[in-house]
C-alpha cells in the first residue's frame, strides 16, 4: 500500500501541507531540520529529472551562471529535495542549484530523498517559484490554472492557499486570454504584468498585439495605455461562474459526511462527490465507510 503524506513526510510537514496557507520557507526549513545529516545523500546530477509540475520554462542566464560561480567557490550549501523516480530522481525543490551544478561541472548533489505525491509536487514547485524565484506572470498564471484544473480548485481556494487575493488570481488568470506572442513578451520581461493587465481587458487581438509593439518600442506606461481605453473596444467584463445556490439540507449533509469521511464532501446535480488524494486515503475513506471488496 502506498505510504500517507504522514508517513512520507513526518508530523510537521502533514500539519503545513493540511493548513489553509502553506509557505515554502517553511515547508523546506522543516524538511531539512528534521532531516538527520546522515540521510543527506550525494546523488548523480546525471539522474535527476524536473518536476514534472515545474511552472518556470525560463531561468535567467546570468544569475544562473552567478550561483555556478559561488557553487565552484563554496559547493552546494543547501541540499536540494528529490523523490525517488520509476528511472532516478524526480526534483521536487532546487531547479536553479541542480542547473548552476550541472553548470560549474559537478557530477554530484547534496539531497534529501522524500516520497512526495502528486499534489504535493505541484504545490511545491509553484510556491518555490511565487515565493522565492519571481517567476514570469504567464508561467505563473499557468501553474495556477493546472493547479485548478488538476486539483478542482476554485479561484478563492487558491487564493487562500498560496496567499494572495482574489483579484490578484483574477487578474493573473485573464492574462492567458492574451495572444501567445504578447504572452511571450511578459515571460521575457518586454511587458510588465500591469502593462498586460491592461492589455487583457481588450477584444481585438490584432489591436492588442499593436499596442504590445507599442509599449516594446516607445515605453509607453501603464497610464497611457489605459489613457487609450477611448479609442478600444473594452471586453465586457464577463460574469464570475458562481456556484449553484446549495438547499440548507444540503449543506448540513456535506457537513456531516465531511465531520465523517475527513475529506471535502460535494453534493449537487443527483451527485455525492468524495474526491481523494491518493490510493491510501481512498483505502482509508472505503474503511471509513464500511466497504470492502471481496478478493
Amino acid at each position: 500500500m502506498p505510504q500517507t503524506t504522514r508517513k512520507a513526510l513526518g508530523k510537521g510537514l502533514e500539519q503545513l501541507f493540511s493548513s489553509q496557507q502553506i509557505d515554502f520557507t517553511s515547508l523546506e526549513r522543516e524538511i531539512v531540520e528534521s532531516t538527520p545529516k546522515n540521510e543527506i545523500v550525494e546523488i548523480p546530477l546525471d539522474e535527476i529529472r524536473s518536476n514534472p509540475y515545474q511552472p518556470r520554462v525560463h531561468f535567467n542566464e546570468e544569475a544562473l551562471k552567478e550561483l555556478a560561480s559561488s557553487i565552484e567557490e563554496h559547493g552546494v550549501l543547501e541540499p536540494i529535495i528529490v523523490k525517488k523516480g520509476i528511472k532516478g530522481y524526480e526534483l521536487v525543490a532546487g531547479e536553479r542549484r541542480t542547473k548552476a551544478s550541472l553548470l560549474a561541472g559537478k557530477k554530484t548533489i547534496p539531497a534529501i530523498i522524500k516520497d512526495f505525491d502528486d499534489r504535493a509536487m505541484m504545490e511545491v514547485a509553484l510556491l518555490e517559484n511565487i515565493q522565492r524565484e519571481d517567476l514570469s506572470a504567464i508561467e505563473e498564471a499557468k501553474a495556477i490554472r493546472n493547479i485548478m484544473q488538476k486539483l478542482d480548485m476554485t479561484q478563492e481556494e487558491v487564493a487562500k492557499r498560496f496567499g494572495k487575493s482574489r483579484s490578484y488570481i483574477t487578474n493573473l488568470l485573464g492574462l492567458l486570454t492574451l495572444p501567445k506572442s504578447v504572452q511571450d513578451d511578459v515571460v521575457d520581461g518586454k511587458i510588465s504584468m500591469s502593462h498586460a493587465r491592461v492589455l487583457s481587458k481588450y477584444n481585438d487581438p490584432d489591436k492588442i498585439i499593436e499596442l504590445a509593439k507599442k509599449i516594446k518600442d516607445d515605453g509607453i506606461s501603464v497610464r497611457e495605455l489605459e489613457g487609450m481605453s477611448q479609442t478600444i473596444e473594452k471586453k465586457k467584463p464577463t460574469k464570475p461562474v458562481l456556484p449553484s445556490v446549495k438547499s440548507t439540507r444540503h449543506r448540513i449533509y456535506e457537513e456531516a459526511m465531511r465531520d465523517l469521511v475527513g475529506s471535502k464532501v460535494l453534493i449537487s446535480s443527483n451527485k455525492i462527490t468524495i474526491p481523494y488524494a491518493t490510493d491510501a486515503d481512498l483505502d482509508r475513506i472505503m474503511e471509513i465507510l464500511n466497504i470492502e471488496i471481496g478478493e
